[in-house]
């Protein structure tokens, strides 16, 4: 008699731990395949595009299925890759919000022509632009993330286009290179060795940041201090892989050689006076020991019509890494409230 209630209790617990596992696993709609063309390449899309130079093809890998919220994810570089993204993969699925990975021109997976005047800001908008339309996305399901040079271009993209989203994310950018500039020469330089700095700076001036020399001293001073805030030896398989498939060419050209600030064809880029025309639901993230001053960041979203600011206290420029449970918990929050909102008219 023990014996059977005890399997029969057993039996109940199984059943109620199955249950409580149904109820907190994302529900099978969201792998709902229906109405999508790229379920026999695993959700991967080549899109071609038009440029002035002729046509090419961009990457893209849609994840999981939402009519109400799809999340098209802006890399940064100039030049990297999506793949610092695939941390999203433990949190967005979970939250039901299906994301687009996407492989900038130039970038991994995507054609990578050599020709200097395609990296342009408002080419690449154009090229977002053809991007959304392929993937059949608008403005009551469309919410576009930029993550560092990413956030540059979500803020030109909504500046020229905003009719066709639902919302906004700028992650770890500010909406001024002068502005990051002065951050990087008045706040963090002075915070670093003097002799070291000297020689990074010199270095920088007689085009040798290929010397292992330069690297070497950046990676421990600046790197792992506000790029993403553990050894270089730990950090992830993701990001190590989208620095070893940085695009050089473009990165250079349009940012410069240098993470301590900007010198290339960014170098004057600056939407401060312009960031109150955005009138999307915008969430702007920044962080605590980032290459982007976070008290700007915080005044970003105050000039936003619909601006929410969120800290992640323990993070830097790679926040979604080193303060991931703040990051993820904040982003998933604002975009599942914006998910039912209705399409705003613009």
């Amino acid at each position: 008699m023990k014996a059977r209630c005890l399997l029969l209790f057993v039996i109940g617990c199984l059943c109620t731990g199955l249950a409580v596992a149904a109820q907190t696993t994302t529900p099978a709609s969201y792998f709902d395949q229906r109405g999508h063309d790229d379920v026999l390449s695993g959700g991967v899309k080549q899109i071609e595009i038009s440029t002035p130079k002729g046509k090419f093809h961009v990457w893209t890998k849609r994840v999981g299925n939402n009519p109400k919220l799809k999340v098209l994810l802006l890399h940064g570089g100039p030049g990297a890759t999506h793949e610092y993204f695939e941390a999203f993969d433990s949190y967005f699925p979970a939250a039901g919000i299906e994301y687009y990975y996407y492989d900038q021109l130039g970038s991994a997976y995507s054609d990578q022509p050599k020709d200097e005047s395609l990296w342009t800001t408002d080419r690449f908008v154009d090229e977002v632009e053809q991007v959304r339309q392929a993937l059949h996305l608008d403005k009551e399901n469309f919410c576009l993330l930029g993550h560092s040079w990413g956030g540059v271009l979500a803020i030109e993209y909504a500046l020229k286009y905003q009719q066709h989203l639902k919302c906004l994310v700028i992650s770890n950018m500010m909406d001024s290179i002068p502005a990051y500039n002065a951050y990087a020469r008045d706040v963090l330089e002075p915070a670093m060795d003097p002799k070291q700095l000297a020689e990074v700076k010199q270095m920088e001036a007689s085009g040798h940041t290929d010397d292992p020399r330069y690297m070497a001293i950046l990676t421990p001073m600046h790197y792992e201090q506000h790029v993403l805030r553990m050894p270089q030896a730990k950090w992830p398989d993701p990001v190590n892989r989208a620095f070893a498939h940085m695009n050089e060419q473009v990165y250079a050209l349009m940012q410069g050689p240098s993470e301590l600030g900007a010198s290339g064809r960014l170098e004057h880029w600056d939407r401060s006076k312009d960031l109150h025309e955005i009138t999307v639901p915008t969430l702007v993230i920044g962080a605590q020991y980032d290459t982007m001053d976070p008290r700007y960041m915080k005044a970003m979203a105050a000039k936003l019509p619909h601006g929410e600011f969120l800290l992640c206290p323990k993070g830097s420029h790679m926040a979604m890494y080193d303060d991931q449970p703040t990051y993820f918990s904040g982003l998933t929050r604002f975009l599942l409230a914006v998910e039912n909102q209705p399409a705003a008219s613009h």
